[in-house]
């Protein structure tokens, strides 16, 4: 269920901002929303509880797809597209800011969960402040989880006439009932687009298109521009074609790491009024993993509109490029299936890419892969339960035994047996397997290592099991 918070319009704004919450329901996409209640002390999101920024790896993936991301206390992710406006001596500029609702103290208001924070932009010019948009946002969500969401859950967004130049733009957030907050400060370019030029190719989670060049498109934006591998099948993007002469179709490609080219196909765009706007679908298992960017281009047309997107294994899973999904994929599959990826030409990556897929499917009649689907969700699993240990959650010794083996079939916790013992020990009992791995935590903060034998054990096991598969 999607609701949308409609503050009044800033002023000088040609819209109102929107402040979107998408409910926590039983599908996978959309995403965010909501407002809250007084959260329990100690419990995240509570007033003096830390509350951990963006993963310095995913901010530098965003930064490197051309978004603005923030990386304080508050992490937020923005966008920037440009649309053409009604006269040629301004261009129509939507800013779309995302932040997880974790991020913010909620407080409870009835049966409900409350929030409210700050969002803030600054336009200049040199020394002169061009534009100021400020906007006060309340969040209501239903129930207690969604407080402690940390994907795109909280969406605000705000339409701007600009005339063509270059900018600096500040945007910050700010939690209202906390010093929380956040702050980026970037370079934009607003570009003249040509009356036949391509405008930005939007992506989103909904859209309306607009029919002529004087109205609004009503889209609900997709800031971090981000897709799970596996869990989202379409990426839906926003072409916006209006004016006196509209394209009838676009090419579209599809280009990853490596120059690879994973989708190059031609969209009709239908008419529709005075325009030829449309939202397309691009099917998520046709793109690279890692950044791709969206090309369009039109027949007749100099101009090529692009955009980035990044397609992951999970969204706390930083994967930039192909070499960066094999590190990850180490305790996926046998060493040579890795070493076939990995010599591939880069002409043949693709190829090589698709046979992986059909050797490791462990249930080749449906669309997903079952098998990568359950091994990244090992490792975002890891990344939250091991987040203690020295380094990433998944690459931490417990870590590493439970993306490759799974759960054990028992855990002893000899600390937990005899609360005076110095130094404590965790055992961990694979029956299938027979084996039993020995975690030592030495200094008493939680800082669990193998011990020399369990090491190993714990190498031959995955031998085995890689090897069983």
């Amino acid at each position: 269920m999607l609701r949308k918070l409609l503050p009044r319009p800033a002023a000088g704004t040609i819209a109102g901002a929107v402040a979107v919450l998408l409910a926590l329901t039983g599908c996978a996409k959309p995403r965010p929303t909501g407002a809250a209640s007084a959260v329990p002390p100690g419990a995240p999101g509570a007033p003096g509880v830390p509350i951990p920024g963006a993963p310095a790896e995913m901010t530098r993936l965003y930064r490197a797809m051309g978004l603005v991301a923030g990386a304080g206390t508050i992490p937020f992710t923005a966008s920037v597209s440009f649309l053409r406006a009604p006269s040629p001596d301004s261009t129509l500029t939507l800013l779309a800011l995302s932040l997880p609702s974790r991020s913010l103290g909620f407080a409870r208001e009835g049966d409900r969960y409350a929030a409210a924070y700050v969002a803030r932009v600054q336009l200049r010019q040199g020394a002169t402040v061009v534009r100021t948009i400020e906007a006060t946002e309340q969040v209501r969500v239903p129930t207690f989880r969604e407080t402690s969401r940390t994907d795109e859950s909280i969406i605000w967004q705000q339409f701007l006439r600009l005339a063509p130049g270059r900018y600096t733009m500040t945007v910050s957030v700010k939690d209202e009932s906390s010093i929380r907050s956040s702050s980026e400060e970037v370079s934009l370019q607003v570009p003249a687009l040509a009356p036949d030029g391509l405008t930005t190719a939007i992506p989103v989670y909904e859209a309306i298109p607009r029919q002529t060049v004087d109205s609004l498109p009503r889209v609900l934006a997709r800031p971090r521009s981000t897709l799970v591998y596996g869990i989202d099948s379409l990426l839906a993007l926003y072409i916006d074609a209006v004016g006196s002469t509209p394209p009838g179709s676009v090419r579209v490609r599809a280009v990853g790491d490596a120059e690879i080219v994973g989708l190059d196909t031609v969209v009709e765009l239908p008419q529709r009024g005075a325009g030829r706007s449309t939202t397309i679908g691009l099917p998520v298992n046709r793109l690279a993993i890692g950044i791709n960017t969206i090309q369009v281009t039109a027949a007749g047309r100099t101009d090529t509109a692009r955009t980035r997107v990044l397609v992951t294994l999970g969204e706390d899973v930083p994967i930039g490029t192909f070499d960066e999904m094999l590190a990850y994929l180490r305790w996926f599959t046998t060493p040579d299936q890795l070493r076939a990826l990995r010599d591939a030409d880069l002409a043949d990556r693709a190829t090589a890419w698709t046979t992986f897929l059909k050797a490791t499917d462990p249930v080749p009649g449906t669309a997903e892969h079952e098998g990568l689907r359950d091994y990244f969700a090992r490792i975002r699993t890891a990344n939250l339960r091991f987040r203690d240990d020295v380094g990433a959650g998944w690459q931490s010794d417990r870590g590493t035994a439970f993306v490759a083996l799974g759960d054990p079939d028992n855990i002893i916790d000899t600390g937990l047996l005899n609360p005076n013992e110095r130094v404590r020990q965790q055992i961990w009992e694979y029956r299938e397997l027979r084996i039993q791995l020995f975690f030592i935590d030495q200094t008493g903060f939680g800082r669990w290592r193998l011990s020399p034998q369990s090491r190993g054990d714990l190498d031959l096991a995955i031998r085995r099991k890689l090897g069983a598969r």
